[in-house]
C-alpha cells in the first residue's frame, strides 16, 4: 500500500465531503474510517482510481455515522415529550412485581428475562444483548415464559436471587446502554437491601452499583464520546457514594459468606481507591477476579481477568490468559487490541480496534474504538 499517496490524497477527498456539505471535523473522522479500511483492503489489491474509492468509502462512512445520529436524536426526542412522572411514595410495588414475575414454574433465566422485559421495561434486544444471546433466542425464551405463567395464580413468589439478577441487569443497561435505569436499580436495591438485612450478596449489589455510579459524571466527555477508566478525572468521581459504597461492602464481606457481587464490588473499590490510574492494585484486583472466576465461571470474567493479568504481569502474561477465552466472548477483539498495544504491537493493535468498532454493542463503544483505530493508523503512517 502506498502511504504516500494516502497521505497526499487525505486533504483533497476531505475537500470533497465539505464540497457536498459535510463539516470538517466529521469530514476528516469519515475519512480517518476510510484511510482505516484502505490500510486492511488495500495491500491485497488497490484500486484502480485511489481518490473515488477514498470519496466513495468515506461518503458511505458519513451517510451511516448520520443515520446513527438521527436515529438516537430520535429517540432522545421521543422520551423528551413523555409526560413527567408524577410524585410517587417512598416504598412502592415494583419490587413485589419483581418477587412476582420470578415465579418458581419458571428457570431462573426465564424468569430474569421476562421480568425484565415485563417490570424493567428492556427491549428484548436489550436482554440479548446481557444474556450474550441471538435476539431471536431471547424472543422465544420470553414467550415461552409468558405461556408458563399464563394461567398461574401468583401466589408463590419467586426467590431473591433471581430478582438480584434482574436489579443488576437493569442496572447494567442503564449504566451503558440506550436507556437510563441505574438511578431506579439503585432505587429499588435500597429497598431490597433494607426489607433482606443480614443478607451479605444484596449488600453487595449495592455497593456494586453505588461504586460504579460514582464514576458516571466522568465516563463521557462533553460531546458523548466514552473515557476510559485509566483516563477519567477522577476529581469527577462522586466521593460521598464511593464512601458509602466501601462501608456497605465492608459490612457484607465482615459476614465472611462471599458472593459474586461482593466480589465484583471489592474489584471496583479497589479501583475507586487509587488516586491515580498507575496507582491501582492490579496484583489484588488479579485475586479478586480468581474468587469470582471460582465463584461464577463466566467467561465474561475470564476475559476482564486476562486484561487484569496485562496491567499486573506485562502484557505478555494478560496474552496468554487472554488465549484461553473463548473468542466469541463480547469485547475479546478489543481487550486483545488494548493488550497488543501495551506490547508495542501497533499494527496488530490498530487491525484489532477496527475489527472490534465494527462488532461493537453500541454507537458510543464503536466510536471510541473506531478512533483508537485511527489514531493508530496514524501513528503508523507519521
Amino acid at each position: 500500500m502506498d502511504e504516500l499517496l494516502l497521505r497526499e490524497l487525505t486533504p483533497a477527498v476531505i475537500g470533497v465531503l465539505v464540497h457536498r456539505g459535510v463539516d470538517f471535523a466529521t469530514a476528516e473522522d469519515a475519512v480517518q474510517e476510510a484511510l482505516i479500511q484502505a490500510a486492511q483492503s488495500w495491500p491485497d489489491r488497490q484500486p484502480a482510481d485511489p481518490k473515488g474509492w477514498l470519496v466513495t468509502v468515506a461518503w458511505r462512512k458519513f451517510l451511516d455515522a448520520h443515520r446513527s445520529e438521527a436515529s438516537r436524536r430520535d429517540r432522545e426526542q421521543r422520551v423528551a415529550v413523555e409526560p413527567s412522572p408524577g410524585p410517587t411514595e417512598t416504598a412502592d410495588d415494583t419490587l413485589q412485581l419483581f418477587f412476582l414475575c420470578a415465579h418458581p414454574s419458571l428457570s431462573p433465566a426465564s424468569a430474569v428475562a421476562l421480568t425484565l422485559r415485563a417490570v424493567g421495561g428492556l427491549t428484548t434486544r436489550q436482554i440479548a444483548q446481557a444474556y450474550l444471546v441471538p435476539e431471536a433466542t431471547m424472543a422465544q425464551r420470553i414467550s415461552r415464559a409468558k405461556r408458563t405463567v399464563g394461567g398461574v395464580r401468583f401466589e408463590e413468589p419467586g426467590d431473591l436471587a433471581t430478582v438480584r439478577r434482574v436489579l443488576y441487569l437493569v442496572f447494567n443497561e442503564g449504566y451503558t446502554g440506550d436507556v437510563d435505569l441505574a438511578a431506579e436499580a439503585i432505587r429499588l436495591t435500597r429497598q431490597l437491601a433494607a426489607g433482606t438485612s443480614g443478607d451479605e450478596e444484596t449488600a453487595g449489589l449495592l455497593a456494586l452499583m453505588l461504586l460504579h455510579h460514582a464514576r458516571r459524571a466522568a465516563r463521557a466527555r462533553p460531546d458523548g464520546s466514552l473515557v476510559p477508566l485509566a483516563e477519567q478525572d477522577r476529581s469527577r468521581w462522586d466521593t460521598a457514594l464511593i464512601a458509602e459504597g466501601v462501608a456497605v461492602l465492608q459490612a457484607a464481606l465482615g459476614r465472611d459468606r462471599l458472593g459474586e457481587f461482593q466480589a465484583q464490588a471489592a474489584i471496583a473499590a479497589l479501583h475507586a481507591d487509587a488516586p491515580r490510574a498507575e496507582e491501582t492494585d492490579w496484583v489484588q484486583i488479579v485475586d479478586w477476579y480468581d474468587e469470582l472466576l471460582r465463584l461464577t465461571g463466566s467467561p465474561v470474567v475470564q476475559l476482564n481477568r486476562a486484561v487484569a493479568i496485562g496491567e499486573a504481569d506485562g502484557p505478555a502474561a494478560g496474552l496468554a490468559a487472554l488465549a484461553t477465552v473463548d473468542p466469541g466472548v463480547p469485547r475479546h477483539t478489543a481487550a486483545s487490541a488494548y493488550l497488543h498495544e501495551k506490547a508495542g504491537d501497533i499494527p496488530t493493535a490498530a487491525r484489532l480496534y477496527a475489527d472490534a468498532a465494527r462488532s461493537a454493542p453500541n454507537l458510543a463503544e464503536c466510536h471510541h474504538l473506531t478512533r483508537q483505530a485511527a489514531r493508530l493508523t496514524q501513528a503508523l503512517h507519521g
